[in-house]
């Protein structure tokens, strides 16, 4: 059920999520197919493994085209191979289209039998984690380690501990297993920090047990307060009234409150934006434990859920919605490339949060925390009012690079992601000075490349997520990131495409050399002829901005060809949604025909228009209604209506459906098969 936080407001209120639309994949993305049959047989004779090699499935996403995306790991005469990851794409036939290893590719060794004792490699696993904390080995296997220029037989030793900042650390430590050497070491806990009890008076979508609420949604996502203590699951949070917190650390629902609205958001995001239900894709939400330790000034992701501490004196929870975003894209990540947390790998890691934590926080569209590229702005934890770091130009936070060099890798990960971050933004943004909701920013470029004109922030969120989920390893470095990125949009965008040159121009900006993806050439767009830009819907949101929501599979309303549509309205409640995209018209045609089909059906009756969709076109500031449809006369039948829109050759408009629906009774609006042609 939705409520207010912070707020004593009467419990009438509507859900959160429109019937409608509840649970609607408006997808761009390829979503895990449970249908799905990878073939490690087969797929093993295509990539040329040895027989003592075998694979074994991790994830399958599928592409609206068919193409199977197959992530593997594999064994080596049955030992498990770390660093041996690789994603195969095939064809809807099954056919070997491409495949990104990790690393060399290869996974044999010339002997599986160690030199060295399990016990010798987890007396020297534990000597080198007590120097950062204490540490106790709790387990120990034989594997081979793939990640590095070749393959060796090596320990992979844990030890777990918690360390003086009070962070719990669960070490992986890779020693060769003939020479006692450390290969390799990551934590499995991943931290970053950001702001606190600043999203105001928020929705929340809690569920009733008996007679008391419960601070956790129908998908899953929970909130329990760990009271101070730094281990178990803590305590589920509960309240007789439904309403939570009171916006101060005097009610400790508070911090609750803004870790289980970061936690819903987030989800919100993944699954509406990016067509991936969840961290695991499972369509199953998290927990997070808030109230961790003693004045513990930090947030953490450690395999299974999120952290909060209290910060500085217990004053300031950690518990904001991009601290949330952050943490649980570490989630996603761990389940699509899994990221190593070292090398130019954990800069990705660590950038691949940050822009889901400052995407999360766009979507969010909260005026008390509004979206900004700033990280942990609100926190003020260098104690000076600045920010934690800085996506238009990292180096502003004295530790974080603006560009790549080949030394990036010896950094702190939370350093060594500014070139990404960088990327990021100019790829978004462009370079130079701009001030966007109320915030200035001036980045620069790396070494005298030329200025970046943006994409737009919707657009590159995209590419970063299909490069994640599709193209990147365990072990992947910024020029895999750079050829992934580019192939990427130009699978969802085309090559000679806005968004896949301004992706190709920034990372040349943050110095990543040219590899082997490039932009340009003579690949048509997307959609042939038709100016529009996946104007079937089948493609998801892509192409398409404005309310997050109504471009969808849902199969409450049927699509006129194929599955996707954008359904406007249906809510039954007070509601306003748009769906719209830019076309350039050139100057030298004819004839320019706007066309869709449109499907109405209401709830409403008699012939009032109570609920309406306006079909538009936006010429710079000039918003022409080309006509305006309504309840009155909806017939639940697809009909196709045409608009004569010559007198806009020449310029770049925007073409705009706006939906505008009443408190009660649902009119459905929906469009599908639209078309800007021309002669």
């Amino acid at each position: 059920m939705a409520v207010t936080a912070a707020l004593a407001l009467p419990l009438a209120l509507s859900l959160a999520v429109p019937a409608a639309h509840a649970l609607g994949s408006d997808t761009t993305w390829p979503t895990r197919a449970p249908n799905s049959k990878a073939d490690p047989v087969g797929d093993h004779a295509a990539l040329g493994l040895s027989s003592d090699e075998k694979l074994v499935v991790t994830s399958v996403l599928t592409d609206k085209d068919g193409t199977q995306h197959v992530r593997y790991n594999r064994t080596f005469k049955g030992l498990r191979v770390i660093g041996g990851d690789l994603v195969l794409a095939k064809s809807k036939s099954g056919a070997k289209k491409d495949v990104q290893f990790n690393a060399s590719g290869k996974a044999a060794v010339a002997s599986t039998t160690p030199k060295k004792s399990a016990a010798d490699a987890s007396a020297v696993a534990t000597t080198s984690a007590r120097k950062s904390a204490p540490a106790q080995a709790k387990d120990s296997e034989l594997v081979v380690w793939a990640g590095g220029d070749a393959p060796r037989l090596a320990y992979e030793v844990i030890t777990e501990g918690v360390k003086a900042d009070q962070t719990p650390t669960r070490l992986h430590t890779l020693v060769d297993a003939n020479s006692g050497a450390i290969l390799q070491s990551w934590d499995e806990i991943k931290h970053g920090t950001g702001n606190s009890m600043y999203s105001g008076t928020v929705t929340l979508n809690t569920i009733q047990s008996g007679s008391s609420w419960l601070l956790k949604d129908s998908i899953g996502n929970y909130t329990t307060d760990l009271n101070g203590g730094t281990s178990g699951t803590g305590t589920q949070f509960t309240d007789a009234d439904n309403v939570w917190g009171n916006g101060s650390t005097t009610s400790r629902q508070t911090a609750g409150v803004d870790a289980q609205y970061g936690a819903e958001k987030t989800y919100a995001y993944y699954n509406s934006v990016l067509g991936r239900a969840g961290i695991w894709n499972t369509g199953v939400g998290a927990r997070s434990r808030v109230h961790y330790g003693n004045a513990y000034n930090n947030a953490f992701w450690d395999g299974t859920q999120m952290t909060y501490g209290d910060g500085a004196g217990n004053t300031k929870p950690l518990t904001s919605i991009d601290v949330a975003a952050h943490e649980m894209s570490h989630g996603v990540t761990e389940n699509t490339a899994n990221l190593n947390y070292s090398g130019d790998a954990g800069g990705l890691n660590e950038a691949t949060s940050d822009i889901f934590g400052t995407a999360v926080e766009f979507y969010a569209s909260n005026a008390t925390d509004v979206g900004d590229y700033l990280i942990g702005e609100k926190i003020n934890i260098n104690g000076n009012g600045t920010p934690l770091r800085y996506m238009d130009q990292p180096s502003k936070d004295g530790g974080s690079k603006d560009c790549w060099s080949s030394s990036l890798g010896g950094l702190d990960p939370h350093y060594s992601s500014g070139p990404l971050n960088h990327w990021f933004y100019l790829a978004s943004e462009g370079s130079g000075a701009k001030t966007i909701n109320g915030v200035s920013y001036n980045s620069p470029v790396c070494g005298g490349a030329a200025a970046v004109t943006g994409a737009g922030r919707s657009n590159v969120e995209k590419v970063w997520y299909r490069t994640l989920s599709t193209k990147l390893t365990s072990g992947s470095t910024y020029a895999n990131a750079r050829n992934g990125a580019i192939a990427s949009a130009k699978e969802l965008y085309g090559a000679t495409s806005q968004t896949c040159m301004s992706v190709e121009a920034a990372f040349t900006a943050i110095a990543v050399p040219a590899g082997t993806e490039t932009c340009g050439g003579t690949t048509p767009p997307p959609t042939g002829g038709n100016l529009l830009l996946n104007p079937g819907f089948e493609s998801g949101a892509v192409n398409w901005t404005g309310t997050a929501g109504p471009i969808t599979n849902n199969t409450g309303r049927p699509a006129r060809t194929g599955s996707w549509k954008a359904w406007l309205g249906g809510n039954g409640a007070t509601s306003t949604e748009t769906i719209e995209q830019s076309v350039a018209i050139p100057s030298t045609v004819t004839a320019a025909t706007l066309s869709f089909w449109l499907r109405t059906d209401t709830a409403e009756s008699g012939s009032t228009a109570y609920d309406t969709m306006k079909v538009q076109v936006v010429d710079g500031t000039t918003t022409s209604t080309l006509a305006t449809y309504s309840n009155v006369g909806a017939n639940a039948t697809y009909t196709q209506k045409s608009f004569n829109v010559a007198a806009y050759k020449g310029k770049t408009v925007t073409v705009k459906f706006l939906m505008s629906e009443d408190s009660s009774l649902q009119t459905s609006f929906v469009v599908d098969d639209t078309a800007l042609a021309t002669s």
